[in-house]
């Protein structure tokens, strides 16, 4: 069989000029998904694609096959008790979307169907349901739609008495809503049609044509998005104002929907609040007064301001303080110590502060779906790298703990015990340590031969947690050692390890993701000609950057969805959610920023040399990291790279950031990856 042609992108060289310093990008014209060409050059990449992975594709086939062979297709999810339903989400054998009901009083009573995802998605390529908000009436339901994968959703109302859904739909929202107390009034947010950004809260009147709703708040500061929701206790609708550093709520009582939205807190700059109502109190998760790893504040319903703010829980410095969970006789604190989960469970009345025990070396454990205000059952969940996620409830009064439901692995061959997890910990650049979640099949032995993957991310401050996955079993299975890199960018060390990966020092992200494939080389875990690296949006930013940086440490790099265009985006502010973005990345319209973007952006700084094998993915309606990005970083390392190792641009005509929205084509995608990583380790079944 002849060898596919290379595809080539045609040079159009664009000009682009800022601070005195002029950039030519030869591939600037690709940014433009209606222009035929583009469409042609994206499809002769997928071409290409296909036909030289033609020889792995019985493989991809047996992948998906077991990969699904593990998955329980009839599953549901653990039943929830609120306001006077059970509710429940269940997927039945062959069906791709889930199927949401619920039952009164009791799991004995009648189910009574809500959505079924399975026929809603009928002909669409891609379908997602999203944001289901039930009237405090029970009588009403509102959700939202997107079959298109850009996150720009209709919400629509459904009668849970007689199962009509009113005839009409509120166009590009976030598809969440709230509803007012009477179940009059629904409370969404908007998106800027361009920039995607949700900048306005409307209040839509049950019944009346959307085009008459009331715009009850608008946010002008472009570095803001706004969102909006009901607290636990119902008794409050909140609109919360918020940028990456930076917070501002307003409120109304939800039994006064016509009322003015009262300002909870002015924004201050750096100053970030959450807030959660419990009887004449608000809690306040906040940074005030420098607390970077957050405290708990409360203050009463009558006076809002900062200066009435009382502390709760103080800042620790060796404790991140993530998050609450607000019961009438509990305060549930989840908390970060050392880079792993603590959830602490302290009584109102002073006379319980402990701790839940977990004894593991590297695991996940968070508080789950709580909604019930009244219960002493705290629902939180478990999982680690070996051991299957498990929905688990904890009685606050009587200790009584329960499992409510494993994780099942189908296919009769799986023992957790039979894989060994570790944490251990890599020496930075600049002699920090970093930490890594490793797993892989007991029996062995620490090899130069070893293939091993390593995840990244190290972006907002998001926290790689080691997270269980029956998919990863099929790499684990075949003598593949994973491992996640918990690089600075993350927040998986507490506030500061996001402060130090970010703005001007977003260089620690890149460099210690390097220095851990160093450190699991020197451990003797694998060897340079067996590593692979793994990012995905902000982490195909980081396996990027690598791949220009250190080429020699990789033998083959997945990079899904990658933002690699980063000086240009963050300059262009019609694309969306850049202004929001100003804040993690730096404004480049200030030439320090830009200089500093410019130093590390994986497409300005490909260049003559080397490259591992690349497998790059992207979807065409990606609202988040738009496609030309991976397309132009393609075209560009086939102009220059001087290897003839595999390089691959496979792009979703259909879908968007997240990829396939159901759950078994979504695996479809895995097996491409893992394919593509097994062939180069000449692992051929």
């Amino acid at each position: 069989m002849s060898t596919p042609q290379t595809p080539k992108a045609k040079k159009n060289p664009h000009r682009l000029i800022h601070h005195n310093h002029e950039r030519i990008d030869d591939y600037f014209w690709l940014n433009d998904r209606e222009n035929p060409e583009v469409i042609a050059y994206l499809e002769q990449e997928n071409a290409y694609y296909q036909a030289v992975t033609a020889p792995t594709k019985e493989l991809q086939e047996a992948l998906f096959v077991e990969m699904k062979s593990r998955i329980k297709e009839d599953d549901s999810s653990v039943p929830y008790f609120y306001n006077g339903y059970y509710y429940i989400t269940r997927f039945e054998k062959g069906g791709d979307y889930p199927i949401y009901t619920r039952r009164k009083g009791s799991m004995e009573a009648p189910e009574c169907l809500l959505f079924d995802g399975n026929e809603m998605a009928k002909g669409h390529s891609y379908f997602h349901l999203t944001g289901l908000s039930i009237s405090d009436d029970n009588g009403w339901v509102s959700f939202g739609v997107d079959t298109v994968s850009r996150r720009q959703y209709s919400i629509q109302i459904k009668n849970l008495e007689t199962g009509e859904i009113l005839p009409y739909t509120i166009q590009n929202t976030t598809g969440g809503a709230v509803w007012s107390a009477d179940g009059k009034y629904l409370f969404y947010s908007r998106k800027d049609p361009k920039t995607l950004r949700s900048d306005s809260i409307y209040r839509h009147a049950l019944g009346t044509d959307p085009s008459q709703d009331i715009k009850v708040y608008f946010e002008a500061d472009a570095t803001f998005d706004v969102s909006v929701f009901k607290s636990k206790s119902r008794e409050y609708i909140m609109i919360a104002s918020e940028s990456t550093l930076t917070s501002e709520y307003r409120f109304i009582k939800a039994s006064q929907p016509s009322a003015d939205f009262q300002l909870f807190q002015p924004r201050v700059r750096g100053l970030e609040y959450s807030v959660s109502h419990y009887g004449s109190h608000f809690y306040i998760l906040t940074n005030k007064d420098e607390a970077t790893n957050f405290k708990l504040m409360k203050t009463d319903v009558a006076h809002t301001a900062m200066p009435h703010w009382t502390e709760v829980v103080p800042h620790r410095e060796d404790v991140l303080l993530e998050g609450i969970d607000i019961f009438r006789e509990f305060l549930v604190v989840s908390e970060r110590y050392n880079g792993l989960n603590a959830l602490r469970i302290i009584r109102w009345d002073g006379t319980m502060d402990e701790y839940l025990p977990f004894a593991s070396e590297t695991y996940t454990a968070y508080t789950t779906t709580n909604v019930d205000f009244d219960t002493p059952w705290l629902r939180y969940a478990y999982q680690s790298l070996a051991t299957p996620a498990s929905v688990i409830e904890f009685n606050m009064v009587t200790r009584e703990q329960r499992i409510l439901k494993e994780q099942e692995v189908l296919g009769g061959n799986f023992d957790k015990n039979n894989y060994i997890e570790e944490r251990i910990w890599a020496t930075a650049a600049d002699g920090v340590q970093v930490p890594i979640s490793l797993v892989y099949r007991k029996g062995l032995q620490k090899n130069q031969s070893n293939p091993l993957l390593l995840y990244g991310y190290g972006s907002y401050g998001v926290t790689l947690e080691p997270y269980f996955s029956t998919t990863r079993l099929s790499l684990l299975d075949r003598g593949f050692v994973y491992a996640m890199a918990h690089v600075r960018g993350g927040e998986d060390l507490g506030r500061r390890w996001y402060e130090t990966g970010k703005l001007l020092e977003k260089q620690n992200t890149f460099t210690d993701f390097i220095n851990c494939a160093e450190f699991l080389i020197q451990e003797g875990y694998t060897s340079a000609s067996h590593l692979y690296a793994e990012g995905g949006s902000a982490g195909g930013l980081l396996v990027g950057a690598v791949a220009n940086m250190r080429p020699d440490l990789f033998h083959g790099i997945i990079a899904q969805v990658p933002f690699v265009d980063v000086v240009t985006t963050m300059l262009d502010d019609t694309i969306p959610l850049t202004t929001g973005e100003y804040d993690e990345w730096g404004n480049p319209n200030d030439k320090v920023y830009y200089d500093y973007m410019l130093s590390y952006s994986p497409y300005d700084n490909v260049r003559a040399q080397d490259y591992p094998h690349m497998y790059i993915s992207t979807g065409l309606h990606d609202s988040q990291v738009q496609y030309w990005e991976p397309a132009k970083w393609v075209a560009k390392l086939r102009e220059l790279k001087t290897d003839t190792n595999l390089l691959f641009l496979d792009t979703n005509m259909e879908t968007g950031h997240g990829g396939a929205s159901g759950r078994f084509e979504a695996l479809k995608e895995v097996a491409k990856e893992f394919a593509f990583l097994l062939d180069l380790e000449k692992i051929k079944s």
